[in-house]
């Protein structure tokens, strides 16, 4: 038997099983020992037949659709989770654990026992666990918890350092102190500025003036206002937000207030400084959106709009009345607050309101799609650009 084109077999993957009723040639069963020859296989670990991959993938991406008793039973689904770990790699698997909550109903088994320890963590899991929080037996509480820990503690370290480097590093200025003493004075910069002073024959620096450096700490001389769409399409970007806003809150020049909404308003500040899963599970993911009542309550937070940074982060798919949202943007703007609003902060391409983000993008707001990376780099030019 001549083995099947590598493209046939990668199409016949896309398709899923159904494919074969199309044509024979679609099919894979019984041509595993041609398609050792195949540079698909190369792909594929050790021990995993073409066939193990199709049902797989099958239980996810075929059609769910009854045409009849003849389809593959549902998997045994921990072994099913072994299976997929042992095809793909941990992004692949994510996407593909992805894929399988949303069109198989397999968000259901976050339930079980069993099921919980076997998956594979990333920000879209736990955003799926709190939205079943009030669901997840007592018995399945605990490795929840410890789950969304894993995944909080990974990013806290990925995003920690950089963002105390961000902030810090923006507004350590040269700051000098007109409160001439010994012990404020910065020799260095005294001694740099002096050098065309030096007389040899006295081997003295005549210096024209001193330089001192201030003692005062600076507490909390900045704010920042963050107000996030808890809706269901910002779960992430709730998750990824609420975790920046606690390490924000860690930092002693900042103000830090983290406020969630969907129709209602729920400021989580006072839970800034505890335990970052509990502040998690404080969310509410999902339900609808009341953007202009949010802004509305997070523009009262605004003490010092020169040094106020408002982030507003949602997908602009309104549920109140966009003309009072616009309005409430536009007077912080004219109030001297930087306000930014931000599509997403997970990775990958937003859905968004369009037609409202140019009319928000238009009241000079920098409005914009972005990674935490991204947050940081704006956030330091304006700390940079406005503290001086």
């Amino acid at each position: 038997m001549d083995a099947p084109s590598d493209a046939l077999v990668r199409w016949r993957l896309i398709l899923g099983s159904r494919a074969e009723q199309a044509s024979p040639a679609f099919g894979l069963r019984g041509k595993e020992e041609a398609s050792e020859q195949l540079p698909l296989k190369s792909v594929l670990p050790a021990g995993i037949a073409l066939t193990e991959l199709d049902r797989a993938l099958s239980f996810v991406y075929d059609s769910h659709e009854r045409f009849g008793g003849t389809g593959d039973s549902r998997p045994y689904i921990p072994q099913w989770l072994e299976q997929m770990r042992a095809l793909f790699n941990q992004s692949t698997l994510a996407m593909v654990q992805r894929d399988a909550f949303e069109r198989t109903g397999l968000t259901e088994l976050l339930l079980q026992p069993e099921i919980l320890p076997q998956l594979q963590p990333d920000v879209q899991l736990v955003a799926t666990i709190l939205s079943l929080k009030e669901q997840i037996p007592d018995t399945v509480k605990q490795a929840a918890r410890e789950l969304i820990r894993g995944v909080v503690e990974q990013l806290r370290r990925k995003l920690e350092l950089q963002v105390v480097q961000t902030v810090m590093g923006a507004l350590q200025r040269n700051r000098y102190s007109p409160i001439r003493s010994a012990r404020n004075l910065d020799w260095r910069r005294t001694l740099k500025s002096n050098l065309k002073n030096y007389l040899p024959e006295r081997k003295t620096i005549i210096p024209e003036r001193l330089y001192f450096w201030a003692n005062e700490k600076r507490f909390r001389d900045w704010q920042i206002v963050i107000l996030v769409d808890q809706s269901g399409s910002m779960a992430n970007s709730a998750v990824y937000s609420s975790i920046m806003a606690s390490i924000f809150a860690s930092l002693s020049v900042l103000e830090t207030h983290l406020v969630v909404f969907d129709t209602s308003v729920v400021d989580l500040t006072p839970y800034l400084n505890d335990d970052p899963v509990e502040l998690l599970f404080n969310l509410q993911l999902g339900g609808g959106t009341d953007i202009a009542q949010a802004v509305t309550y997070g523009a009262r937070l605004v003490k010092r709009p020169e040094k106020c940074i408002f982030v507003l982060i949602t997908d602009l798919y309104e549920g109140g009345n966009e003309q009072i949202l616009l309005e409430q943007l536009r007077a912080l703007r004219e109030g001297k607050t930087q306000v930014l609003c931000l599509l997403a902060l997970e990775d990958g391409i937003p859905t968004y309101n369009k037609p409202l983000a140019r009319q928000v993008a238009a009241l000079d707001i920098p409005t914009f799609a972005a990674t935490p990376n991204r947050l940081l780099e704006v956030m330091e030019q304006i700390l940079k650009g406005v503290s001086r």
